[in-house]
């Protein structure tokens, strides 16, 4: 065995970055087993110096994240700061000075990983990040590596526990939104400001970071359409459950049937109580995977938290620290394809709309009328009225979503429309 231990650099001493230093420590002689050399933390770089950190001697401590990835002896940075810069700067001034890196920065990967993998490739470096989706869930090296050789066509999951626990809750216990996402922020699930798990940023960033790998595109944050789920009632789960639905707030990447074009979305969605998906409880995470030679493949585990996270992060380590003493590089950017990335507006998929409507004679009529007029063709219709009032369910057949859209902006016109109550995407069928 290598008797000069691998130095690894590490960016953030937060909930994961404490656990990899923990984990570093006390598994110290496995890892080296594992890799063929030691491995050693060789520095730690944060932003309160003076908070306490069990477990990482306070020599280790720096604020000078710079210095520390400039040192040149570091063989692995480890970023788990988050945000754009300085992380940026940081990764990219990793791989000048020689270091390879491993990241669970989500956000930036997806606004930027172009950039970074050209860094990485410019200085001969790896850019590893296992940990920016699914937290310990094996997924990007599985698509990057285990089905390099197949070619997917859609890739399904949910990937932010937060939100799957607060619908969790509301489904099975008939609480509404505001209940459950109090019981998420108790249980410390949610974050005391939760915008980027409810309203779909987090699931947004995961979803272009896996359908790039995926569909072998670049796919960025914007290109991502992105809907979140403070909207979703009691009301909604009541009509998914008689349609033997629930619902879950969903990444979705799929390739066009006819090969020339992707689309990635993340929004609330009726799903059957018999796809795998529907299963998935509490704030774990899951994976669906379509392939054209493997068929379907799932992947499930707990998405977040500082251990699971720190589990990845820790196998990029080794799988990094591999290649060094290889004096190789594991796979960068796989783009060949420049697939364009088709608008919201041509995903085709159903719909279940509800609508709040006078009860009286004629009404069904022109509601269907309208969905004739802009070429979506209706699957199933259930009315309940009472007192001069009624609502009046609506489940399409495929259709594009453009079309969707213009037939909802047609019945908000109607006099006896008097309110579209909600509009939610049938998926998994």
């Amino acid at each position: 065995m290598r008797t000069r231990p691998l130095k690894v650099a590490l960016l953030g001493c937060g909930v994961v970055g404490s656990e990899v230093a923990r984990i570093m420590t006390t598994h110290a002689d496995d890892l080296a087993a594992r890799i063929g050399a030691p491995v050693e933390l060789a520095g730690v770089a944060v932003r309160r110096p003076d908070k306490v950190r069990g477990g990482v001697p306070a020599e280790l401590i720096t604020t000078d994240a710079t210095a520390l990835v400039k040192r040149g002896d570091i063989d692995v940075v480890v970023e788990v700061i988050g945000g754009i810069e300085p992380a940026r700067t940081l990764i990219t001034t990793a791989f000048e000075h020689g270091a390879s890196v491993v990241s669970a920065n989500k956000a930036l990967l997806a606004q930027d990983g172009a950039s970074l993998y050209a860094a990485a490739q410019q200085h001969g470096q790896d850019l590893y990040y296992e940990a920016a989706v699914a937290g310990a869930i094996p997924l990007i090296r599985p698509l990057r590596e285990s089905l390099a050789g197949d070619k997917i066509n859609r890739v399904m999951g949910i990937v932010n526990g937060t939100t799957n626990f607060i619908l969790d809750k509301m489904d099975t216990s008939g609480a509404g939104y505001s209940e459950a996402l109090d019981e998420a922020t108790a249980l410390g699930y949610a974050e005391a400001d939760p915008t980027a798990d409810v309203e779909g940023f987090d699931a947004a960033a995961k979803a272009a970071i896996l359908a790039g790998i995926a569909f072998h595109t670049r796919v960025r944050l914007d290109d991502v359409y992105r809907e979140g789920m403070t909207e979703v009632t009691a009301a909604d789960f009541a009509s998914a459950k008689q349609m033997g639905c629930t619902i879950k707030l969903l990444a979705i990447c799929e390739r066009a049937a006819d090969g020339g074009s992707v689309t990635a979305r993340v929004h609330p969605a009726m799903i059957p109580l018999s796809h795998p998906l529907a299963s998935v409880r509490e704030a774990y995470n899951a994976v669906f995977v379509e392939a054209e030679a493997a068929g379907q493949l799932m992947f499930y585990g707990p998405g977040a938290g500082g251990s699971p996270t720190a589990s990845a992060v820790l196998g990029d380590v080794v799988a990094v620290c591999r290649n060094r003493l290889n004096e190789a590089t594991g796979p960068g950017e796989s783009a060949y394809t420049q697939l364009p990335v088709s608008s919201m507006g041509e995903v085709v998929t159903r719909y279940h709309i509800s609508l709040d409507v006078a009860d009286k004679p004629g009404v069904l009529a022109q509601v269907a009328t309208v969905f004739a007029e802009h070429g979506v063709s209706i699957d199933t219709v259930r009315q309940q009225g009472k007192d001069g009032e009624a609502s009046l369910v609506v489940v399409t057949h495929r259709a594009p979503d453009a079309a969707l859209s213009g037939t909802v902006e047609a019945l908000r016109k109607l006099d006896t429309v008097r309110g579209v109550a909600s509009i939610m995407r049938v998926e998994g069928e």
